[in-house]
């Protein structure tokens, strides 16, 4: 399929015509020109805040062109509703999942769907068969993992028969097999009929499901045509219009120049979803936590920091058992943790920037943390992690999402962490702001700070790790370290081949 032009006899699904659209005196958009044509799948690139999101809002009815028109199946919509876009066969589904936790599966899919109950739960339940996912039509939403609820989201879509399907950043959470499912089920959508608009920053799936793609930069279409017309400097280029830029493709991490004292022990440390891990940490040093999602990655996180109870098993740091071990006392021992899920766990989305960048350090001032200081500190951090913000005072979410995880980093080192635990720290982010954090947890290793890195991207974690600890069904799998790390030595070490439980020491 990649590269593939479809016919221009498909029928046009969607038609947007020079579309302006503004948030008070700012244009977001302006003069955006783009198509969609049944069985496309129709990929949008671009750096947080160029536009791709508040195109696709307006496409879904939740905003309102200023400017322009827009045809949907031929006709004029240009004053779409959510209610109507989805009379008109349009789905979106979001980059955060929002689903009501305490209902089921079934229920959360189901919810307003019109027909046979019956009938629709077992079309349901062949779609989630086909699909693969881990869940049942009775499992809680909120019992979920981050992927899980991702695919919640999508068969939402497809059992209310969607001719348009909207996939902003589908598979920053999933594990490459899982994205494989994905792509088998896009394909057999678009065979259909079904045209799909696809939100990543990941230039290979753009290649591997992408029949067009259209680059957005400034709120403007800069570039657009097959994948494989561009090279991927050119994408780069044409997204960041920073000409010869090589270091967003950032080379394999050089093993630390000295490995420093131990900062982190973990010993036969035993919880909800994994048991049996003992591993070490150095001032320094990466240590990569990879593992398909339900291999125990994010909950042996959670242990350490204090979130979840351990059932058997120590934390040590700087060889001293870690005292009382709740999230304050691995806080004050220096260990901080960024959640994978920036808006649920990791920030308080309508509270000030200035606010979130200094949540993990008020307990350490007493009952008051001094305006000027809290600013002053703040300051620093947007200037080292380069956040862009009109006002140290406005709601994290009017920000995009890559400055959001860019003050979630700046939470997370106010809190002067010995051990920073990263999972999943560039989910959902710009190929720039990927490399932004990239160089972020270079330097911070390369300064002494020892890091725990979690991620659901085989090719992050053999970039940046000196170590790889594999997890596998909640167990150790093995350890990678040199040459040793690689893709394919990750997977093969995630799905049980060739594992090892007695190596990670």
């Amino acid at each position: 399929m990649a590269g593939s032009s479809p016919s221009d006899q498909r029928p046009l699904l969607v038609e947007a015509r020079q579309i302006w659209k503004f948030f008070g005196a700012i244009a977001v958009l302006r003069g955006v020109d783009l198509t969609l044509r049944a069985g496309e799948v129709h990929a949008l690139l671009g750096g947080n805040g160029a536009g791709k999101s508040t195109l696709m809002k307006m496409i879904a009815g939740l905003y309102r062109l200023d400017r322009g028109e827009l045809l949907v199946g031929g006709a004029d919509a240009s004053v779409l509703t959510p209610v109507t876009a989805r009379q008109a066969g349009i789905h979106l589904v979001p980059q955060e999942p929002m689903l009501f936790p305490s209902l089921s599966v079934e229920e959360n899919v189901l919810m307003h769907v019109p027909g046979n109950r019956k009938e629709l739960r077992a079309r349901l339940e062949t779609m989630i068969a086909e699909i693969g996912a881990g869940m049942t039509l009775s499992t809680q939403a909120g019992q979920l993992e981050v992927a899980d609820q991702q695919m919640v989201e999508i068969l939402r879509g497809l059992v209310r028969d969607a001719r348009i399907l909207i996939l902003d950043e589908p598979t920053s959470a999933l594990t490459p097999r899982e994205v494989g499912k994905l792509f088998g089920r896009i394909r057999a959508l678009t065979a259909q009929g079904v045209g799909i608009f696809f939100i990543s920053h990941k230039l290979g799936e753009i290649r591997a499901i992408a029949d067009t793609v259209s680059i957005l930069r400034d709120g403007q279409v800069v570039l657009a045509g097959p994948p494989a017309a561009f090279t991927d400097a050119e994408i780069v280029a044409a997204m960041t219009h920073v000409e010869g830029r090589e270091d967003f493709t950032l080379g394999r991490a050089a093993a630390p120049a000295t490995v420093g004292p131990e900062r982190l022990r973990v010993e036969g440390l035993a919880g909800e979803g994994f048991a049996d891990v003992t591993f070490s940490l150095h001032s320094g040093e990466i240590l990569g936590l990879a593992g398909v999602v339900g291999s125990g990655r994010t909950e042996l996180a959670e242990t350490i920091y204090g979130i979840r109870p351990a059932a058997r098993g120590r934390v040590l740091i700087d060889g001293k058992p870690l005292a009382g071990h709740g999230p304050r006392d691995s806080l004050d021992a220096g260990i901080v943790y960024l959640p994978e899920d920036r808006q649920v766990s990791g920030l308080f989305v309508n509270a000030p920037l200035v606010w979130n960048a200094s949540a993990l350090v008020l307990h350490r001032e007493g009952e008051w943390l001094p305006l000027e200081k809290e600013r002053a500190d703040f300051a620093e951090q947007v200037k080292l992690l380069g956040i862009v913000c009109a006002s140290p005072d406005q709601p994290v979410r009017t920000l995009s999402g890559g400055n959001q995880q860019k003050v979630l980093l700046a939470k997370c080192l106010a809190a002067g962490p010995r051990v920073l635990i990263l999972d999943e720290p560039t989910r959902g982010v710009d190929v720039a702001v990927r490399a932004d954090i990239y160089r972020l947890i270079d330097r911070l290793a390369g300064e002494g700070l020892a890091i725990l890195l979690i991620s659901s991207d085989h090719e992050e974690i053999e970039r940046l790790s000196h170590r790889v600890l594999v997890m596998n069904h909640g167990y150790p799998g093995g350890l990678l370290q040199g040459a040793d790390i690689t893709i394919n030595a990750i997977a093969r070490l995630s799905f049980g081949v060739g594992a090892n439980r007695d190596a990670a020491q």
